[in-house]
């Protein structure tokens, strides 16, 4: 029976290059020369570090600027509020990676509502997706695609 994995997920690897290049730029660019501004990259949140709330703001742009020409989806952040104390301010950047249970449900909901001849499972961070025809499985994803939801979604593990 064909079917096909709905992942969300990020390239760890790429996130990595990412801040580094963002790193660079950030020591090499004048306006921020002395401010010991700095992106760290630790499991799945990236911090940011400066002066203040300007250049946190101006490095956000380098970021996804530099996650975009890798290939990372700017969706799949999370960004959060800047925090100042002192004369450091520091803003925390998550990566969102997996489907919870949230989004899971309304994912199979949305399969459930459009009446195809498929059928969603909720696998942990995963949905599987199977049906008889290939033809359903493409029009599921075209389904999916098309739907505006608050997550990039990866199809893989298509089988026939």
């Amino acid at each position: 029976m064909p079917s096909f994995d709905v992942v969300s997920e990020v390239n760890l690897h790429e996130v990595a290059n990412a801040v580094d290049q963002s790193n660079r730029e950030v020591e090499t660019r004048f306006d921020f020369k002395g401010t010991g501004a700095k992106l760290e990259l630790t499991e799945s949140v990236i911090t940011l570090t400066a002066e203040n709330d300007f250049q946190l703001q101006q490095m956000l742009d380098i970021l996804h600027a530099k996650l975009a020409k890798r290939g990372v989806d700017i969706a799949s952040l999370k960004t959060d509020e800047p925090q100042t104390t002192g004369r450091q301010a520091k803003q925390a950047v998550n990566l969102i990676q997996g489907i919870d249970s949230i989004l899971a449900k309304k994912i199979v909901k949305l399969i459930k509502d459009s009446k195809m001849k498929v059928q969603a499972a909720i696998q942990g961070d995963k949905l599987r997706v199977t049906g008889k025809k290939r033809d359903d499985l493409q029009e599921c994803i075209a389904l999916l695609r098309a739907s505006k939801l608050e997550q990039p979604l990866q199809f893989d593990n298509f089988r026939d």
